[in-house]
């Protein structure tokens, strides 16, 4: 599935996003903002958002360390201190991304979905609590403290590897804050899976990561049967497609 990079002007320059949208034409599909890992936007934020397409969706990945700061240590900074307090830069420019999606001719902007990675898991359930999300899907991400930082998400798919043994906890967190707000999820523990199982990085980097305690790395069966479950569980929180007239 093609995709493209696209630059989105906000009041600070232009927020760099990778959008890929299915080939099929004849109807609104809905969209999903794909939020990335620390590593930033990737090749493989782009083949995740590229198979969102491949399942019907317009997907639209921002990169949130685009607008700013050029060195990027200190985006990286920035935006992982706006994750920890719950505003800032990111948050707006996930909000532009979501608009910008929103407009297009061939996106239903009433079946809208986010679904992030590590950092991007974190800030998919936070923005989903203040956005007009339909559903979310966090991949071991980082779970606020209180259940009432979450007041107002929708529907959630969580998924986790259970040898991570540094974001495995976040999942009994994120379950336990959904049941206590009565908000409908799937929070998934993955027995073959470390941290970023979903995720398919390069040789260096995948051999870094595995050696930390998160048992970190692209296990293909957890991350198979979590794209299954996921896609189920969007389909069922949003709504019938709509014609184009």
């Amino acid at each position: 599935m093609p995709g493209q990079t696209v630059r989105i002007p906000t009041g600070d320059g232009d927020l760099t996003a990778y959008v890929a949208s299915p080939d099929q034409g004849g109807e609104r599909r809905p969209g999903v903002l794909v939020l990335h890992e620390l590593f930033g936007l990737n090749d493989d934020i782009r083949r995740i958002a590229r198979r969102f397409a491949d399942n019907g969706y317009v997907a639209l990945a921002p990169d949130l360390y685009s607008v700013g700061p050029r060195a990027k240590p200190l985006c990286i900074r920035r935006t992982m201190q706006a994750l920890r307090s719950g505003e800032g830069r990111a948050f707006a420019d996930i909000e532009t991304a979501r608009a910008w999606l929103a407009a297009r001719d061939d996106v239903d902007p009433s079946r809208m979905a986010v679904a992030g990675f590590c950092m991007g898991g974190g800030f998919a359930i936070l923005y989903a609590s203040r956005a007009p999300i339909g559903v979310a899907a966090d991949f071991y991400g980082a779970v606020p403290r209180e259940p009432k930082e979450l007041e107002g998400i929708c529907p959630v798919f969580g998924g986790y590897g259970e040898r991570d043994r540094v974001f495995v906890r976040q999942a009994d967190r994120l379950r336990g804050h959904l049941e206590q707000l009565g908000v409908e999820h799937q929070v998934n523990l993955y027995p073959g899976a470390g941290h970023s199982f979903m995720n398919q990085h390069g040789p260096v980097r995948s051999l870094l990561i595995r050696l930390s305690p998160m048992q970190a790395g692209y296990h293909e069966e957890s991350a198979e049967a979590a794209w299954a479950t996921m896609l189920d569980f969007f389909e069922r929180n949003l709504e019938a497609p709509q014609d184009v007239t």
